[in-house]
């Protein structure tokens, strides 16, 4: 299937749009809150030359090999205002996406991960056609763990990684969360069928 910028889901509250080279400061300034980072480097900010330099150019790259997947700006829908990011990072083949998102954290506790979330999910499986969505946190995130419940996911396992400088909590390790294109079939035929009684 065919997908374009066109197609990229739309929330009440979200509105997503691709990254561009102009999304460098907030990009950054988004990486420099150590509640952000907290679970992904322990609080250690993300430096502009690697978010101008190698980050954001690999991103760019993304969006031809793969249409209609990739990273996206989170604005606000009625300011426009500049929010974070979601993802569906995909496979090499395209056919599995790692959904991820990163939020400001003022926007925090109003349940726009989970929108968000959600709307990615429907987007990957009902648009672009992938066979599994999937992602992985630290153990110990609770809320980003609650987040992918909330769009659908399962804990499917938790392991265990070696680390060159673990941060607090690697030692319950990491796990991951799936959604195949069959399970998420079933969901949306059981409503059909009970509106059909």
């Amino acid at each position: 299937m065919r997908v374009d910028d066109s197609d990229l889901p739309s929330t009440q509250r979200l509105r997503l749009r691709r990254l561009t080279a102009a999304d460098v400061g907030a990009l950054v300034e988004l990486d420099s809150d150590p509640e952000v980072m907290r679970f992904l480097s322990g609080g250690v900010a993300t430096g502009l030359a690697t978010v101008r330099d190698e980050q954001l150019p690999r991103l760019l790259a993304g969006y031809d090999r793969h249409p209609g997947l990739g990273r996206w700006a989170a604005l606000d829908r009625e300011t426009g205002e500049f929010l974070g990011w979601f993802a569906l990072d995909p496979s090499a083949d395209g056919t599995e996406v790692e959904l991820g998102y990163r939020l400001r954290r003022s926007t925090w506790g109003r349940g726009l991960a989970t929108e968000g979330s959600r709307a990615l999910v429907r987007y990957a499986f009902d648009t672009v056609g992938v066979r599994r969505v999937w992602a992985e946190t630290m153990a110990v995130n609770e809320r980003s763990r609650r987040v992918l419940a909330k769009a659908g996911l399962h804990h499917v396992r938790t392991f265990h990684l070696q680390w060159d400088d673990p941060i607090p909590g690697t030692e319950h390790g990491e796990v991951e969360y799936e959604l195949r294109a069959e399970e998420w079939a079933a969901d949306q035929e059981r409503p059909a069928a009970r509106r059909a009684r």
